[in-house]
């Protein structure tokens, strides 16, 4: 394994992911900041300037889809990376936010690494194939994420070694679901935090609300969530308005009135 002593979260999740060898490019904290700075209100804003950041990352071309999504105004955000094998691991964050709140948390945090993501992975090969989704409308019940896998063929759903979610991300330290989680991804998170020394919790928060996972995790695909939040986190979620600020070099969300 090729891992610094420290990473971002993102990293993080794509060595647990892959289960091998993986090779990456570190981001700098303003990059990842200014892509998180650049929330909209309106998802279908969202969406444009999430598909604006995979093209300024490096993705376009056919690497690079909006899937039209049936029961939904707001495409799907499908940045591809193929790999050497017969394997993909997913990497999904949904792009929409509820209307009562601003979204940065719940899930512009989210969205907005996966860029980031995908440009610290594309200078070098990887074995698996990696796809990165911005999902939309998962207030709505989940719409692009089930959209998504009710399309991909039985040969397809088999081919994919791991979903990873990311949702509500920046409140604190990485915690993971384990309620519906597969094992092996677990036991590849708490490896990868042990021998990187990161802060990793298990906090479940499947009772309060499903996430993108579940769509994946309904057709059996090996999934797990990645989030933040705690039992003092999560009010914040869909307060009024959520805004961000930078304190030092760490990123805190505050409920503003």
């Amino acid at each position: 394994m090729t891992a610094p002593r420290r990473c971002t979260l993102g990293f993080l999740v794509a060595l647990a992911a892959s289960g091998e060898t993986l090779q990456f490019n570190l981001m700098l904290p303003p990059v990842v900041e200014r892509r998180l700075a650049a929330v909209r209100d309106a998802t279908a804003d969202r969406e444009r300037t999430l598909r604006d950041l995979f093209i300024e990352a490096g993705c376009s071309d056919d690497k690079l889809v909006e899937q039209k999504v049936k029961q939904s105004k707001v495409p799907n955000v499908i940045c591809s990376m193929p790999g050497q094998i017969e394997s993909t691991i997913i990497v999904g964050a949904h792009l929409d936010c509820v209307k009562a709140g601003k979204g940065v948390v719940d899930n512009w945090s989210g969205a907005s690494l996966l860029p980031s993501l995908f440009e610290s992975l594309k200078a070098t090969q990887h074995r698996h194939n990696f796809v990165f989704v911005g999902f939309t409308d998962e207030e709505l019940g989940l719409v692009g994420s089930r959209f998504y896998v009710r399309q991909l063929k039985k040969e397809d759903l088999k081919q994919i070694s791991a979903m990873v979610n990311l949702d509500s991300l920046g409140t604190g330290t990485t915690k993971m679901e384990t309620d519906r989680a597969d094992k092996r991804l677990t036991s590849a998170m708490i490896g990868v935090a042990t021998a990187t020394k990161l802060p990793l919790k298990i906090v479940n928060v499947h009772q309060v609300g499903r996430s993108d996972s579940d769509s994946f995790q309904d057709k059996k695909v090996p999934s797990i969530l990645v989030h933040s939040l705690t039992n003092e986190t999560y009010p914040i979620l869909h307060t009024r308005e959520i805004t961000w600020t930078r304190s030092g070099s760490r990123i805190t969300t505050i409920p503003t009135i």
